[in-house]
Order: structure tokens, then C-alpha cells, then sequence
């Protein structure tokens, strides 16, 4: 599925807006692991299928977006219609067809991982993830847009969930595990060298000394144990950095309150439940899900962001990756 949504604006006259009426890969995949754990075989093989078949195609040149049928986006282009009032502009197509990202291929493998413990990947998609692991082999070291799709970079957090997913097929194929377990150890050691903070916690990129809460993501995924110094001072930085009257931010955009850059990112809220949990703290966990569950609209449905000053809906709408972490977390918390 996907959005409904194009040419909203994040803030009034902010000029920014965006086309989201498209499947994305990362989405897809982590949509796939959620009902996997929700024991939900009908959405993992759609998934499977659906990110299987555009490995198979284009190989280590996946982009991170399709349209809902597999076939490429348009270059993004103005049309000449009235936008929604605070959209100055109007736009169809999305810029993100010409990106490179690396995590796509780590969140595929954890996605092919999933069904495979289900029994539900077939020897098509067992090429789809060998597909996957080819590409992270031969661009590991290139600068790609990351998570946040944002400017080029080798950002710590795509090297480490390829990582993690190199490991989770390695314990699904014996055949190859060495041989994948070596190179997410090489992933690792890496990404330490390069994007080790001083205090101890991983940073965002080798030239970007913040902290970012997609960080959460490769230690739940299972990049490092779930006690490694680096992802236990990471989750401590974000909690104290990153939070804000129980929602989390992606990252630090601008000096001053965190709201004023953007809206609380709502994935990140339940990424921070899941990881609290997961460090051994059930009623914190509890708490931090409850915050980011209350931020859904009268519908019933999550926006990407919420607004905390104005205790309002941001975003793109609906936003899948936001239903997928409560689902998935809302299993974790069960457990």
C-alpha cells in the first residue's frame, strides 16, 4: 500500500512539500518483519514478493522507491493545479527515484530472514537475498541518503542494519554464514572505527557528531548483543538528547527546543519503547509506548510526525512504517 497523500505541507508556508504516493522498500520490508511477528503470513509474503521481485530485476541498483505495481516513479515535476493552503507548490513524482540507499538492502535481508523462520521464503527469494548481499558487498563504502534520505553520506546507521540483516540470513543458510558473519563483523568494526564518539556512543556519520535515533534500530535488529557498550550508550544518549515530553526526535536539525525544527518522529518513539524494553525496562517501555499510540488521529490512523507544542498531526498520512512499529512493538511488549 501506499500513501495517499502529496503536496501537504509539514508547516504552513514552509514551501515544503512532497509525493508520497508510492511503495517504499524500506517501508515494505519493515511492514514485512512487523507481521511476521504478528504471525500474519498473507502481509510477509506480499512483502516478500514485493521487494523480492525488484531485487531480482535490479539488482544492486535498487532505488528506494516504486510505484504500488513495481514500476519506476517519475522525475519529480510542478503541475500547474492549487495546492492545499500552506503548499505553495504542487508537486507529482519524488525526487528519491535518483537516490542510493544502503540500508534498503539490510532491512530486505532482515525482511527475507522473517519469513524464512515462517517458512515462507522459496528459492526465488532466496536469490532476492543473495541479490541483496552482492549489492552491500560491492557498495558498502559509497556515501548513500540514508534512513532519513537526506545528503550523501557513509551514515553508521545503513552499514550497521546491513549488518544486522547480513547476520539474520547467516543463521537461515549454513552454506554461507561464514562467509556473511564475516563481513558484518567487518561492517561493525567499520563503522566503529569511523563513527565512535568520544563518550562512547555511536554518532551519525564520520563527519556528524550527533546522535541519531535510527541508531536504535541495528541493535534491535541484532547488529551487536544486546549489552554492547556502543548501542547501550547510544540508547542513553537518545533518551537524553533526543526526547521531549515522552516523544523522540530523529535528530538534532538546529541549536534551540527540538520541536521547532520538526514534528516528534512517531517510528522513533516506538523504536525507543522497543529498545527500552529490550535493556530490561518493561514499565519505562510501557511508558514510551503509550505516548507514541496516543498520537494517533481521530481516524484511527498515524501521520510520520506529531507536533508536541500543538499536540497536532504532522506529515505525510497515513504512514505505514509508524503502523507497522506499533504492531511490532505492541508483540514486544507482550513478551
Amino acid at each position: 500500500m501506499a500513501a495517499a497523500t502529496t503536496s501537504l505541507p509539514e508547516r504552513a508556508d514552509r514551501g515544503r512539500d512532497y509525493d508520497y504516493r508510492f511503495a517504499w522498500i524500506r517501508d515494505q520490508c519493515i511492514v514485512g518483519q512487523a507481521a511476521a511477528t504478528a504471525g500474519d503470513d498473507g502481509l510477509t509474503r506480499s512483502a516478500v514478493a514485493f521487494v523480492g521481485a525488484r531485487l531480482r530485476e535490479d539488482g544492486d541498483r535498487l532505488v528506494p522507491a516504486y510505484t504500488v505495481d513495481g514500476d519506476p516513479i517519475a522525475r519529480q515535476r510542478r503541475l500547474d493545479l492549487p495546492g492545499y493552503p500552506g503548499a505553495p507548490r504542487v508537486l507529482s513524482g519524488n525526487r528519491v527515484r535518483s537516490q542510493f540507499q544502503l540500508d534498503a538492502f539490510g532491512e530486505a535481508l532482515l525482511l527475507f530472514a522473517a519469513a524464512d523462520r515462517r517458512d515462507l521464503l522459496d528459492a526465488d527469494g532466496w536469490r532476492a537475498a543473495e541479490q541483496a548481499v552482492a549489492a552491500i558487498t560491492a557498495r558498502h563504502r559509497e556515501p548513500g541518503a540514508g534512513i532519513w534520505e537526506v545528503e550523501p553520506r557513509r551514515w553508521a546507521h545503513s552499514r550497521l542494519i546491513c549488518a544486522a540483516g547480513l547476520r539474520a540470513v547467516a543463521d537461515r543458510r549454513e552454506t554461507r554464514a561464514d562467509e556473511w558473519r564475516r563481513l558484518a563483523d567487518h561492517l561493525v568494526t567499520e563503522t566503529e572505527r569511523e563513527c565512535g564518539h568520544p563518550d562512547g556512543r555511536w554518532q551519525r556519520s564520520p563527519d556528524d557528531r550527533n546522535v541519531d535515533a535510527a541508531l536504535l534500530l541495528p541493535g534491535l535488529r541484532g547488529a551487536v548483543p544486546v549489552d554492547h557498550p556502543a548501542y547501550v550508550a547510544t540508547w542513553r544518549a537518545i533518551d537524553e538528547a533526543l526526547s521531549e515530553d515522552g516523544y523522540v526526535y530523529r535528530f538534532r536539525q538546529q541549536p534551540g527546543p527540538l520541536h521547532e525544527a520538526e514534528g516528534a518522529f512517531l517510528l522513533c518513539g516506538f523504536l525507543m519503547a522497543q529498545a527500552t524494553h529490550q535493556q530490561g525496562h518493561p514499565l519505562a517501555a510501557a511508558r514510551w509506548f503509550e505516548r507514541s499510540r496516543a498520537a494517533v488521529g481521530p481516524p484511527g490512523l498515524f501521520t510520520e510526525e506529531f507536533d508536541v507544542e500543538r499536540r497536532q498531526l504532522r506529515g505525510n498520512l497515513p504512514q505505514a512504517f509508524v503502523h507497522a512499529a506499533l504492531l511490532e512493538t505492541a508483540h514486544a511488549l507482550t513478551d
